[in-house]
This record gives C-alpha cells, structure tokens and sequence, in this order.
C-alpha cells in the first residue's frame, strides 16, 4: 500500500498507460479519480478500480476545473497528478500535416499541462507538498520520421517537467516524467501507420529488450515516482522504453 490514502487524479485513465496507473495505484492504496474524454470508459474503469469517474476535455479550461473541483470534493486533497491523455496525428510528412491537427496534438499533449497545473500548483503550494507526473514519450528524446509535431510536443513536456521542477521544489512539489517507448495502446497504429506482422517486427528491432512497452510497465514506473520513495527524486524523464534511446 505505497500510496495509502493519497489522493490522486489520472487523465485518459479509461485506456492504455492511464489505464494501468489507475489500477497499479488504487491497488496501491489511493484514492483515484478516473479521467477521460470517454466518460462511459472512466465510469466502468473507476467501477472496477473502486474510484471515481469525471469526463473531462484537458484541453479546455472549464472541463479541467470541473474536474479539480470533482476531485476536491470527492477527497478533500489532491496528493499526485498524473497528466497522461494524449493525442497523435497520423504519419505523414511534417508539411502535410493539416492545421487542425497540429493544433489538437498541441492543445491536448501541451495545454492541457499548463491548465492542470494553473489549478492544481496552487493547491499543492498550499499543502507544501505533492507530485505530478508528465507522461511523455522516447519521441520527446529520440524522434520518429513522419511523427514531427508529436515528437515536438512530447518533447517540450520534457522541457515544462523540468521547469516544473526547478520552479516547485522550494514549495515541495515534485514534478518528473516517463517516457515510454510505443505500447499496446490505441495510439500504436497511428505511431506505426499501419499495424502488419511485417511493420511490427521493423518496429520492434528499433528496442532492444524485443518487445513493446505494457501498461504496467508504466505503473511501475509511475508509482515509484510518485510514491514517498522518490522523495529526493524531481524534474528527471525517465526512460521506459526498452533500450530504444540508448
């Protein structure tokens, strides 16, 4: 029971990565709000967890205050944050991506940390104390071809982790990321462009562990971080991915 009666909200929690941090930390002991974009996905998740659900938008400000305010009064704290809800655009070359999708990839994968931490820092300053973990992604350090404006912003999430961190250390908050290599998620056709025996193998010979990256994997990882073990732990961008960055 690492994370016993901590508090924390999980966004695109329904799903994937979220998924499994929302199940390895209520297992875990916390108390999890389970948020998502697919609100009939985060009621039936958060039922089987034993948490709470919120539908929530990360890119719209409203939507998010809704769900801190959720939160609040569900738990009475907010302890962690865990900013995992993510977006791609399909492979193509960087000028044939169109300006709608560019500004999806950036408002869900980049604005959204900026709303949620406009609302929960404060809190968190208040408390003195706290963690939030960024999901990134091995495209933030080692990009993809044909993956630009995903790669760039995982790539500032890296950057805003560290700032974060430097910023929020003195108030005793925490702020780190993972960086997971592509997994079985919804997102790992879009990563591929195509998901075939043959383009599965090219791209399982890019990680040298030989396999793609699991929920719990990222559960792992995220617990620890966010766990009183990485107490002396800010502001890194952990790799979990296999071997690919090396």
């Amino acid at each position: 029971m690492r994370l016993d009666g901590k508090s924390a909200i999980i966004t695109g929690a329904a799903s994937g990565f979220g998924k499994g941090i929302a199940t390895e930390f209520a297992k875990q002991g916390a108390n999890v709000l389970v948020a998502d974009i697919n609100g009939g996905a985060a009621e039936q998740h958060a039922k089987n967890i034993n948490g709470i659900a919120q539908k929530v938008d990360v890119s719209q400000n409203e939507s998010v205050l809704n769900m801190i305010d959720r939160a609040l009064s569900e738990f009475g704290k907010i302890d962690i944050l865990v900013n995992n809800a993510g977006i791609t655009h399909l492979k193509a070359p960087l000028e044939e991506i169109s300006e709608d999708e560019f500004d999806r990839v950036i408002a869900v994968n980049t604005k959204s940390v900026y709303l949620t931490a406009k609302h929960v820092v404060p809190l968190m300053k208040q408390a003195k104390k706290g963690s939030i973990l960024n999901v990134a992604s091995t495209a933030g350090i080692s990009p993809r071809a044909n993956l630009s404006w995903y790669n760039a912003s995982k790539g500032w999430m890296i950057t805003a982790t560290k700032t974060m961190a430097v910023e929020l250390a003195p108030f005793g908050v925490r702020t780190n990321a993972i960086c997971p290599v592509a997994g079985e998620t919804p997102l790992l056709k879009s990563f591929m462009g195509e998901d075939t025996p043959e383009i599965r193998e090219k791209f399982l010979a890019t990680i040298p562990i030989g396999r793609f990256s699991t929920p719990q994997d990222m559960a792992n990882a995220a617990l620890f971080l966010c766990s009183d073990e990485a107490s002396m732990v800010t502001g890194v961008a952990l790799e979990v991915d296999g071997g690919r960055c090396i």
